[in-house]
């Protein structure tokens, strides 16, 4: 309790999991942890060293933005706390900017990844046409709905445990395929299930 997360680890983790699963980033993650504990470490390192400790999580897009953003936070003299200075960094798009933002600083911006999006599609049966453009209408229905939630957060709770809570909820209960309805805590309150196709959603 009274222990903040470190942004530079929450951060850290982010980045490594885009596109890549959490058995695959974790030992990437724990090298780069002992090998640059700090922001101002990895932003002192040289490009080489950083590229070929990347080496095996692919997009290499992610690692040369991992390098820049480190280098930039390192100058500011540290990682900022809201999300919209967050999105400033170099390679922070909306999803890392509110993660973090929620996770460290508990602000209420909800960080909707492939499993949140999963779970509000879900719980309030956001489809679409199947077209592109109808994706893109569900997509804002859904991060709206998720952000309601957060807004609703009474003060006296962390909305970094609201935000990781539901992302687990979609890594391993309302999963893609055979989502396990039955020890789904929003159970009663998700109109997929209530329709009797929860795999249906998103479209």
């Amino acid at each position: 309790k009274g222990v903040k997360p470190d942004p530079y680890l929450v951060w850290l983790s982010e980045v490594m999991l885009q596109q890549t699963t959490i058995p695959h980033a974790a030992p990437y993650f724990v090298a780069f942890r002992q090998r640059w504990p700090k922001v101002e470490k990895l932003a002192a390192a040289k490009w080489e060293d950083v590229s070929a400790a990347w080496a095996g999580l692919g997009y290499y897009s992610r690692a040369r933005n991992l390098h820049a953003c480190a280098k930039t936070v390192a100058e500011q003299g540290g990682f900022p706390q809201a999300a919209s200075a967050l999105r400033e960094l170099p390679g922070v798009g909306p999803y890392t900017a509110s993660a973090i933002a929620a996770i460290v600083s508990d602000e209420k911006s909800a960080p909707v990844d492939g499993n949140i999006e999963r779970v509000m599609s879900r719980v309030h049966a956001i489809g679409s046409d199947g077209t592109e453009a109808g994706w893109r209408a569900a997509k804002a229905q859904i991060v709206a709905c998720a952000q309601e939630l957060f807004d609703a957060l009474p003060s006296a709770h962390r909305a970094g445990d609201l935000a990781q809570a539901l992302m687990d909820l979609g890594a391993t209960v309302c999963t893609p395929r055979k989502p396990n309805c039955l020890i789904c805590p929003l159970a009663k309150m998700c109109s997929a299930r209530e329709q009797g196709d929860p795999e249906r959603y998103p479209v």
